[in-house]
Order: C-alpha cells, then structure tokens, then sequence
C-alpha cells in the first residue's frame, strides 16, 4: 500500500495512503535517530515506492512499514 501524500509539522505526520486513510502519527520513535528535526524538510515521497523519503532518498520508510507503524501508533 503506498503513500500517496503527507504534511508534517516537525515529526508529527499526517499520512495519506492508497486506500484513502489517513493516519496522524509522531514519526519521532521511529525515525528521530536517524533524522534531525533539519532533516525533516527533505522529506518526500518516492513515485515508485510510495516510500516516504529523506535526505534525497539515503533514508526511507518502505511503506508497509510506515503503514504498520501507523497503524499500531493509533491503537
């Protein structure tokens, strides 16, 4: 399932997937280790993947995990 679309505001994201959901979620678990609150600017989405990328692709979520993640976050 991909990521059709995002908004963030600094590791809270607003994810829109394939299927029409959408899922507010804090990112920062799961990436501020490898993400500085800088990097966030470079965030995007990869046209193939659906993946939600960073820094020009050197980090990235596959998006059956970010959806998981997602997912479980909001229970």
């Amino acid at each position: 399932m991909k990521l059709q679309s995002f908004q963030n505001t600094g590791f809270e994201f607003s994810l829109l997937f394939a299927n029409g959901e959408i899922i507010l979620v804090d990112l920062q678990p799961l990436i501020g280790a490898y993400i500085s609150e800088e990097d966030l600017v470079s965030a995007q989405i990869d046209p193939d993947w659906g993946c939600l990328e960073f820094r020009n692709g050197a980090i990235d979520i596959d998006p059956t995990t970010l959806h998981r993640y997602a997912t479980h976050y909001r229970d």
